[in-house]
């Protein structure tokens, strides 16, 4: 019995040494209490390594008022008004020390995720939601309006609004899937609604991760983009003496769930200093994970993993000293799946992003592969897929007409399918000059070609294929890792060839910021390097990685050795481009 008094101070001794040396993180941050509010907006953290001594909280490098923070454990709520504040980095400071840094929009579109008790498994066997559903409203409506008047007529709740695309979320009373159907039925067929989206289990690219010690390491794979070339092309080029290239900040959003600020790749982004050794760097916000290579933290490594720290290697954070300083947003909105995307994509343009990076997409069920067999992962039903096609549609609509200046760039897939028929694969399949499809490649085992020779790579077999993918990129990347020089597996899959391309768009903009989707698309293709053999524009079948390269896409040359061929990133070329579109596009 007098044993308890002895160890109970040594345990209360551990444990407080334990929450003192647990660093200080941000794990989750999203709109909380009245999610409709036009003005005064809430937010709630979930933090870790948070101690009992005082805590600011910073917006815009600003601390945030003492009334405007409540306090409850390792949780924060935060009240924000949209006339007083703008949208922009929140991080903590403790003890002199600072979480990541996560981002704050006041853009206002949210949606809910359901809980574990609100889901079921449909007849397709995926897990679904059961009373939350999303209508989007006629845009000749006033949705606000309509969707409270839906709500009252059928004993629902508003509780969500992505509110540019006139969509609504509404909590319903149903209790079971039939329950809901028959509601969703009802809703479809009122007048002033285009469509219900439902919701099925989340939205995440499941890549392949490997170890396979034949794939070769990141340079070797990049290689066949010219990376490393590319890199020292705007380290020069740019800051030259002769002729100096201004450059134009470029904001990125990266739609992950979150990436982790422990990994020596990005413990550099704590805080949020706009300036390193006098000069503008890049910067990452994001919710912090607890293992280095996730999803999220691998497809943003591409973008901005510190250079020989562990792990990847970042191709925005090369351009340093060089650069304007770009800013890489990784933001989910919420886990409510493909609307929760799309909530998120619509706050970042709002917010000023330029290039979206999707690393998402989904195919529909009974979706078959090249080879005639069924695709087997990440599918949903038809009636899932039917409202996403209107909320993807009705989104793309949206940026064309208010924001036709960003840029989408969306992975291909991995299914061994088609990207471009949308029975098959969204949001790939969209045709629009505003979306980017980028497929993958891997390096051949042949070593007696150059790099431009179309031998050099061969079409990675899982990537997604057809003449709706505009080019392709290295498919295989190191996942980030706690320590430097620690042994790493290799990730691969389209997700993460296209951050390469969402990181070159990026520095063309930085470059001619004037460049419209079109005009991208097009000095990327001229750019291209080839893969594959020459396919003559026949219909296309499981050897097209990519829309063939066309004479107008070769100096009108009917002769030029690369008609025919798929489309290859060359990231070096393409940045001499932008580089001569500054004397043409004004």
């Amino acid at each position: 019995m007098r044993a308890a008094p002895l160890f109970a101070p040594v345990l209360l001794g551990l444990s407080l040494w334990a929450n003192a040396a647990e660093p200080l993180r941000v794990a989750h941050l999203a709109r909380c209490g009245d999610l409709l509010a036009p003005d005064a907006q809430q937010f709630c953290l979930n933090l870790r390594g948070l101690t009992d001594a005082p805590v600011e909280v910073l917006l815009n490098g600003k601390p945030l008022p003492a009334s405007a923070v409540r306090r409850d454990g390792q949780r924060l709520q935060v009240e924000v008004s949209r006339k007083a504040q703008r949208s922009g980095p929140l991080w903590l400071e403790q003890n002199g020390a600072p979480s990541n840094p996560v981002w704050l929009s006041l853009a206002g579109s949210h949606v809910l995720a359901a809980g574990p008790a609100e889901v079921a498994k449909n007849m397709d066997g995926l897990t679904t939601y059961v009373d939350l559903v999303s209508l989007i409203i006629e845009e000749d409506s006033e949705g606000a309006v309509v969707a409270q008047q839906l709500a009252d007529k059928y004993g629902a709740k508003v509780v969500g609004a992505i509110a540019p695309l006139n969509t609504y979320q509404l909590r319903l009373p149903a209790h079971n899937l039939m329950e809901r159907d028959a509601l969703v039925l009802r809703l479809g067929s009122e007048v002033g609604v285009d469509a219900v989206v439902i919701e099925e289990s989340s939205a995440e690219e499941n890549e392949v991760s490997s170890t396979d010690q034949r794939l070769r390491p990141n340079a070797d794979e990049w290689a066949a983009n010219r990376f490393l070339d590319a890199v020292n092309y705007y380290q020069r080029r740019i800051p030259a003496k002769n002729a100096p290239i201004p450059t134009t900040a470029v904001r990125i959003g990266v739609i992950e769930r979150d990436l982790d600020f422990d990994a020596a790749d990005f413990q550099q982004y704590l805080g949020t200093a706009k300036t390193r050794n006098g000069k503008p760097h890049t910067r990452v916000y994001g919710r912090d994970a607890t293992r280095p290579d996730g999803h999220g933290s691998t497809v943003t490594g591409v973008l901005a993993a510190a250079w020989d720290k562990g792990g990847n290697t970042g191709f925005l954070s090369g351009l340093d000293g060089a650069g304007p300083g770009f800013e890489v947003i990784v933001e989910r909105n919420s886990d409510a799946g493909i609307t929760a995307n799309i909530a998120a994509s619509v706050n970042l343009v709002e917010d000023g992003v330029r290039i979206l990076n999707w690393s998402w997409g989904i195919h529909r069920v009974g979706a078959r592969k090249v080879d005639g067999e069924e695709v087997d992962s990440l599918v949903r039903s038809g009636l899932a897929m039917s409202g996403y096609e209107e909320l993807l549609e009705e989104f793309f609509l949206w940026l064309r007409r208010e924001h036709p200046d960003v840029l989408v760039v969306n992975s291909a897939g991995n299914g061994s399918s088609f990207s471009g028929a949308d029975e098959y694969r969204l949001p790939s399949s969209f045709v629009t000059d505003q979306l980017f499809v980028v497929g993958s490649h891997q390096r051949s085992e042949r070593d007696d070609v150059a790099i431009d020779d179309p031998a050099y790579v061969v079409k990675r077999s899982s990537s997604n294929s057809d003449t709706r993918v505009d080019i392709s990129a290295a498919a295989c990347v190191h996942a980030s890792t706690l320590k430097p020089d620690e042994q790493v597996e290799t990730h691969c899959g389209t997700s993460y060839a296209t951050p390469l391309v969402a990181g070159v768009m990026a520095a063309i903009l930085s470059i001619n910021p004037e460049l419209r989707p079109d005009q991208l698309r097009m000095l990327l293709r001229r750019s291209a390097m080839t893969i594959g053999e020459e396919y003559d524009f026949e219909p296309t079948d499981a050897e097209d990685l990519t829309a063939p390269i066309l004479p107008s896409e070769r100096n009108f040359e009917l002769n030029n050795p690369d008609v025919g061929h798929s489309a290859r990133l060359d990231m070096q070329k393409a940045l001499d481009l932008a580089v001569k579109s500054r004397s043409r596009v004004r």
